[in-house]
C-alpha cells in the first residue's frame, strides 16, 4: 500500500515540482494549501487568492486530492505578534524562521499526521534523514537557515523532494510538465505579506495609540563619537545594527547603525567601519536548539545571514534543555565578523549537517 504524503503547495513552482515528484515515486499525495495570511495592505494586495487558484490548478492536473488548511488565526498569535513583540524590544526577528517552526512543520505537520500522513513535505531546498537536516544541492537556494528550527520527529517525517536539484532544473522540469506556473515570479517579500516591506507592514500594524505615540514618531539620530545630532528619523524600530541605506544623513563618509536606545527613540550611528558595534569574535545566543548533543568546545560553521558564508567557530557553554530550544550557548568565532542584529539568528553546522542555532541576544 502506497504512503500517503501530505505536500504544502503555496502555488509557486517549487512546491508544484515536489508534488509532481513524489507522484512519480508512487506516493498517495494530497495537496494543502496553507492560508496563513490573506489581509490587503495599502498599496498592495494580498496574493493568497491567486497563489491558491495556482496550487488547485496544479492538483486537479496531476488528480491529486486538494485540501485548504486555515492557519490565519495561529498564524497572527504565533508568528506576526511575536515578531510586532520582538520589534519593540527593539530587535529584528525573522518571521520566517518562526513560520517554518510553529505553523509549517508543527501545526501543518501534526495536523497531517493527525489526518493519516505517513509524511509532509514542502518544496523548500533542504535534504533530511535519518532525523538529520542536510544542505541542498543548490548552494545558492539552500533553505536550512530558515528551517534550523524544526524539531528532529518532523525532520524525520518530512521529505524534501528538490533538496537534490538546482534551480534551473527545477523550472524546466515544470515546463516540461505543462505547469502553468512554471515561471512564476517569486515572492521577495517576508512570508506573509508578499512584497511589501517591513516598514510599511510594521506601520500598519503598529496601530493603536499607544503604539504610534510611542515607536512611529520622529527621533534623533546621533554620532556615536561626536554626540553631535546628524540627522532625524521617524522611528527607532525602523532601523537594525550595521544598516547604512535609508538613513538621509549628509555627505561624505556612509554612516553606520551602530545602536539603537528604544526608550529615547535615538538611532546611534558612525562612520567608523572598525567602530566595536560592528564588529564581534563573540556571540551570545538564547533559545538555542540542538537536534544532536554536542561535544565540549566543538568546531562549527556558523551561517548569519541566509546565504552568508559559513565562519568557523568553536560553540561552548551550552546550558539548558537545547532539544526543546531553551539552552543558551556561546559561539568564539575563529576571525572577526560582523556584528549581527538581536533578534537574528546564528545557524550551525557541521559538514552538510545543520545541528540547529539560536537567536542572538
Amino acid at each position: 500500500m502506497a504512503k500517503t504524503v501530505f505536500v504544502g503547495m503555496s502555488g509557486g513552482v517549487d512546491s508544484s515540482v515536489s508534488a509532481v515528484l513524489l507522484k512519480e515515486q508512487g506516493y498517495h499525495v494530497v495537496g494543502v494549501y496553507m492560508k496563513n495570511w490573506s489581509k490587503d495592505l495599502p498599496g498592495m494586495k494580498c496574493p493568497w487568492a491567486e497563489d491558491l487558484a495556482d496550487a488547485k490548478r496544479v492538483a486537479t492536473k496531476l488528480d491529486i486530492d486538494f485540501e485548504i488548511f486555515d492557519f490565519e488565526t495561529e498564524y497572527k498569535q504565533r508568528v506576526v505578534d511575536y515578531m510586532l513583540d520582538e520589534f519593540k524590544k527593539g530587535n529584528t526577528p525573522n518571521p520566517d524562521i518562526m513560520c517554518n517552526q510553529e505553523i509549517k512543520f508543527k501545526l501543518f505537520y501534526d495536523i497531517s499526521r493527525e489526518k493519516g500522513a505517513d509524511y509532509i513535505a514542502t518544496g523548500h531546498y533542504a535534504n533530511s534523514k535519518d532525523g538529520k537536516l542536510l544542505k541542498a544541492k543548490d548552494d545558492n537556494k539552500d533553505q536550512t537557515y530558515f528551517l534550523y528550527r524544526i524539531s528532529k520527529d518532523s525532520i524525520a517525517h518530512t521529505i524534501f523532494p528538490i533538496g537534490d536539484m538546482l534551480k534551473p532544473d527545477v523550472k524546466k522540469l515544470a515546463a516540461e510538465k505543462g505547469l502553468d506556473n512554471a515561471y512564476k515570479k517569486e515572492s521577495m517579500g517576508v512570508c506573509f505579506v508578499g512584497d511589501v516591506g517591513m516598514k510599511d507592514f510594521l506601520k500598519e500594524y503598529l496601530n493603536t495609540t499607544e503604539d504610534k505615540e510611542k515607536y512611529l514618531k520622529p527621533g534623533q539620530i546621533i554620532d556615536r563619537e561626536t554626540k553631535e545630532v546628524v540627522g532625524f528619523h521617524d522611528g527607532a524600530i525602523f532601523y537594525t545594527i550595521g544598516q547604512r541605506h535609508g538613513l538621509n544623513v549628509g555627505g561624505g563618509l556612509p554612516y553606520y547603525v551602530v545602536g539603537k536606545e528604544m526608550e529615547k527613540n535615538i538611532v546611534y550611528v558612525s562612520k567608523n567601519l572598525n567602530d566595536d558595534n560592528l564588529w564581534t569574535k563573540t556571540l551570545e545566543l538564547k533559545d538555542v536548539i540542538l537536534r544532536e548533543t554536542p561535544t565540549e568546545n566543538m568546531v562549527v560553521d556558523v551561517r548569519l545571514r541566509h546565504r552568508a558564508k559559513l565562519e568557523k567557530a568553536v560553540l561552548k557553554n551550552v546550558a539548558g534543555d537545547f532539544e526543546k530550544g531553551i539552552a543558551t550557548a556561546v559561539l568564539e568565532f575563529e576571525n572577526e565578523i560582523k556584528r549581527t542584529a538581536s533578534g537574528q539568528s546564528a545557524v550551525i553546522y557541521v559538514d552538510d549537517v545543520c545541528l540547529g542555532g539560536g537567536i542572538l541576544k
